[in-house]
């Protein structure tokens, strides 16, 4: 895959190749596809990962991605502002979104614990979420995280620091199978399990 022509089209395609999931080929075909349009659809493909890139913010309130200081979803005065929905990324967010399913808040962690990657509590978001559930009242924490080591690991770190605040701590129905990741459940089933979220309890994470 090393044998190009011009180090134009191999420099283009090794930028693709740094994308996740993305190899030499599929970045070749991609690369391919775009120089076959227009200069003006070129343009604005870039232009909008450059605005993406400069513009955009992360949300003051849970650190989601936005276009202002305050993410739509926390600004939305018909949301409610009593429970608060807590999940590892943006991706999270959009496929529970997706289910219509939720109509509280959330707060982005920004991952999950994780000794083996050295990723531990003070890399997370989770001393903001303390800090509003202490200057705010809220009735509910629901913990999304994904059913892996990982998630239930930080379920349990999470449980613990909020046994100090008077707040329910739910978690999503484990008795409905949707795999590892969030973002990978199907609507229904992750609507379902949300609906049907249980009250937190060692073991249950």
């Amino acid at each position: 895959m090393d044998n190009f022509s011009s180090r134009l089209l191999q420099s283009a395609v090794n930028e693709f190749a740094t994308l996740p999931g993305i190899g030499k080929k599929t970045a070749l075909r991609l690369v391919l596809h775009l120089l076959k349009q227009e200069e003006s659809r070129v343009y604005s493909f870039s232009e909008s990962l450059l605005r993406l890139k400069r513009e955009s913010k992360i949300c003051k309130v849970c650190h989601n991605l936005s276009d202002r200081e305050i993410c739509e979803i926390c600004d939305n005065p018909h949301r409610d502002n009593g429970v608060i929905c807590v999940v590892e990324d943006i991706r999270d967010v959009m496929a529970i979104e997706n289910t219509n399913q939720f109509k509280g808040k959330y707060h982005i962690l920004g991952g999950k614990i994780s000794p083996m990657e050295g990723i531990g509590p003070s890399d997370l978001n989770i001393e903001s979420l303390l800090e509003r559930l202490r200057e705010e009242s809220h009735s509910e924490v629901i913990l999304a995280l994904s059913s892996t080591t990982e998630g239930d690991t930080t379920n349990f770190y999470l449980y613990k620091k909020l046994q100090g605040i008077s707040v329910n701590i739910s978690t999503i129905a484990r008795g409905v199978s949707f795999g590892d990741e969030l973002e990978y459940a199907d609507e229904v089933t992750l609507g379902r399990s949300i609906l049907n979220r249980v009250p937190y309890k060692l073991g249950n994470g």
